[in-house]
Parts: structure tokens; C-alpha cells; sequence
């Protein structure tokens, strides 16, 4: 009988706590969520942390995620929170009132806003100054080198703290010892010109180009030594960066941080065989050490959601140093930036070992490539189609960044 009347009393005690233990399920609208190792990590972190809450990724076609997300929001579909992929689509969902402002969650919890390197401010709304959304990822530039190559060549290797100058002498001097290349440009805008944004201020829907001729001469002055293969030589064969940096005779190659993994892969698989490292990219004298430049991705939650406080405890932790290690451990770039989040990324099998390269995990800052605004679609088509003719030599740089500037005043605001 007495172990009767205990089984019965649990049975009660469970009936009587049920509704205390009642489940919260939050839809959060993604893209390639089931093949994207990074967002299995986020769902089963948080779960872990808060067992009262569960998370089912609405998975949309990435190409469509734009104007569909757009549309749920708009039709007042439940989902409560949204991935942002693109700046201009905070900017309008913001604007119409389809997502809400996080100023008041972040001051009540005294959420530390210190940690996405400046990355943070791609989600205030230029219409009321609000913060709409958090960063979870930021992709971010920084240098890969070839230790084998700077061994051979008698030469240190690069630090975290080294000026465009001293880049150019290293790569000449790798030339001149080895015979390999000192560096490789791809063929994009961002990996001659981008360099003007980092840490300055400057946007390159300013208007004004000047700042860029420094870039394009050290990039051009380097194609006519054999310092780097041509811009006309890559854009015939199509060689894509990967598979030439991964050949061997590059010493050193600008790139945003997500090639490291599949640098990583290829060295697993044979395709390539180096000691390898990253080192934050050179700044400018003046310029802060570690100043990149990149593009976020957020997490905003939306207006129709019934379930906005557990929506922002999904949020602030997906953005937060336990976010941002769950990331880390799927071997992508969190928009987190701390000591503990470097560390986990520094610890994926394959990665240098080496302090500089732990070290060149830390930004400073990361600028973005592009800003958001009006007029700013019509001058990045303007500033692409003349950096095409300058790398082709059929504007010299003063022609070509004269015609930047004339052709983009009609749309500078």
C-alpha cells in the first residue's frame, strides 16, 4: 500500500507541475539550416541551457530567403524570429514596423554590446536609431601565408601588427629568394581596394576614390615584377584562389577567414601540403592593428511573435560568448569576439598552432564592405565596372578613379 500511495502522489506532484513545465517552441526562419553544421550546434547549445524552450529552424531556399522571409513578415506569419541576411532587408523590415527594436531587452539585461567588433552597429535603423538585431556570424578578412616559402626565403614570418609596406617587402623579398610568388590577388574589388575601409572611417560609397591609388599601384607594381600573377592571366584560366593558393608557390594571400577550412580539407585530403598560418591583414600608418573588414549576419525577432521574451533569451544567447562557442566548434567565424570564442576556433584539428595565428582571431574592428543607403547599389556597379577597366590597363588608376568619382556623384546622399 505504501508504495501504492507514492507511485499515486508522483503521479499528482507531476500533474500539479505540469503546467510550470509547459514547453515553449520558437520558429526561427534560417536558410540551409539542415545543411549547415553551425545551426544544429545553436538549437542543441540553447537547449541544453534552457530545457523549457525548443527551437525549430524554418528552413527557407537561400536564394528566396530574402523575398520570402519579407513576405512571412509581412503576411504576420508566426515565426518569431528571423535570420538577417542582408542589411537593406533590416533596414525596410525595421521601417515597417515587422520587427522590433531590442533597446529595452538589451538595457534591462545590461547586455554586453562591447564584443562584435563595431559589427553591431550594421543593425541600427537609420530610421529611428534603434538596434533591431545582434550579430551571430561575421565573415572577416585576414592574411594566409605559406610559413614553407618564408623559411625558404630566410624571412620572419608576419605579425599581427604590420603595415602595407612592410607586406610589399616581404613579398618582394620571397620573389627574389624563392622564385615563388610573394602574394595573389583574386580577381574582386575586395581584395585590391578594400583595404581603404579598414579602420579609417571611410566608406567606398563615399564618392571620393583617391585613397584607393595606393592599392591599385602596390597591386600593379607587383604584376609587373612577377611579384603575383596578372589579373588578365587569372580571369583567362579562371584559376579560383583556392586551388592556387593550395598549388604551393604563393607565399602570402588576402582572403576572408572562411578559407581556412577548406584550406584544412585540402591539406587532409592531399590536395595540398604546406605549413600554413593567418595573420591579421596589414593596416595603414594610423590605423589601429587588427582593423578588417567583413559582412554579419543577425538574428531579428519579429513583431507578430507570440513568444518575444523567450525570443530574446534565443537571441541574446545566440549572440553571446556560449552562442558564439557553439559556432566556433562547427569551425565557423561568430560575430562574438573574445579570448574564450578564439580559443575554441584555434583548437579545430588542422588549424596552425601558433600565437599569431590564435592572435589574428581577435579584430579590432571589422568594417563593412559596402554600407547601406540609397544610391549605394548604383555606385557599387560604378566603382566594380572601373576597377575592371583599371586591372585591365585600359584606364590608367588616375583615369579609372576620376571616372569612379565623376560617374558615382549623381548618387552620393
Amino acid at each position: 500500500m505504501k508504495k501504492l500511495f507514492a507511485v499515486l502522489m508522483a503521479l499528482v506532484l507531476v500533474a500539479v507541475m505540469a503546467p510550470a513545465m509547459a514547453e515553449t517552441t520558437l520558429k526561427v526562419a534560417g536558410w540551409d539550416t539542415t545543411t549547415t553544421p553551425y545551426y544544429t550546434a545553436i538549437k542543441e547549445g540553447f537547449e541544453a541551457a534552457n530545457p523549457d524552450i525548443t527551437i525549430e529552424w524554418v528552413d527557407l531556399a537561400s536564394q528566396d530567403y530574402n523575398v520570402k522571409a519579407s513576405t512571412m513578415l509581412a503576411g504576420g506569419d508566426t515565426t518569431d524570429l528571423y535570420c538577417v541576411k542582408e542589411l537593406s532587408d533590416l533596414q525596410n523590415w525595421s521601417k515597417e514596423g515587422l520587427i522590433i527594436p531590442m533597446d529595452e531587452m538589451i538595457a534591462a539585461d545590461g547586455y554586453d554590446m562591447s564584443k562584435y567588433a563595431g559589427m553591431d552597429a550594421c543593425y541600427i535603423s537609420m530610421a529611428d536609431g534603434k538596434q533591431y538585431a545582434l550579430p551571430f556570424r561575421a565573415d572577416f578578412w585576414v592574411m594566409f601565408y605559406n610559413k614553407d616559402l618564408f623559411d625558404q626565403a630566410g624571412i620572419a614570418y608576419p605579425t599581427n601588427d604590420w603595415t602595407w609596406d612592410e607586406y610589399a617587402v616581404m613579398a618582394r623579398e620571397i620573389t627574389e629568394n624563392t622564385g615563388a610568388y610573394g602574394t595573389h590577388y583574386h580577381t574582386w574589388l575586395s581584395c585590391v581596394a578594400n583595404w581603404a575601409v579598414c579602420g579609417t572611417g571611410y566608406t567606398l560609397a563615399d564618392g571620393k576614390y583617391e585613397n584607393l591609388k595606393y592599392f591599385y599601384e602596390l597591386e600593379q607594381g607587383f604584376e609587373d615584377d612577377g611579384i603575383c600573377m596578372t589579373y588578365d592571366e587569372l580571369k583567362a584560366s579562371g584559376l579560383h584562389y583556392s586551388g592556387a593558393f593550395a598549388q604551393g608557390n604563393i607565399a602570402m594571400m588576402p582572403m576572408g577567414y572562411w578559407y581556412a577550412s577548406t584550406l584544412i580539407g585540402y591539406i587532409k585530403d592531399g590536395t595540398a601540403s604546406m605549413n600554413w598560418g593567418i595573420a591579421a591583414v596589414p593596416h595603414l600608418d594610423g590605423v589601429e592593428a587588427g582593423a578588417s573588414f567583413g559582412s554579419p549576419t543577425g538574428i531579428a525577432i519579429s513583431a507578430a511573435s507570440e513568444n518575444k521574451d523567450a525570443a530574446w533569451k534565443f537571441a541574446s544567447w545566440m549572440c553571446s560568448e556560449d552562442g558564439a562557442k557553439a559556432i566556433a566548434t562547427t569551425g565557423t567565424r561568430p560575430a562574438y569576439v573574445s579570448e574564450a570564442v578564439a580559443e575554441v576556433m584555434a583548437s579545430a584539428e588542422g588549424f596552425p598552432t601558433d600565437e599569431t595565428s590564435k592572435g589574428a582571431l581577435l579584430p579590432t574592428s571589422i568594417a563593412l564592405e559596402w554600407p547601406i543607403g540609397e544610391g549605394v547599389n548604383e555606385i557599387k556597379s560604378i566603382v566594380n565596372e572601373e576597377h575592371s577597366l583599371i586591372m585591365t590597363r585600359e584606364l590608367s588608376i588616375d583615369e579609372g578613379i576620376a571616372e569612379m568619382e565623376e560617374r558615382a556623384a549623381e548618387f552620393v546622399k
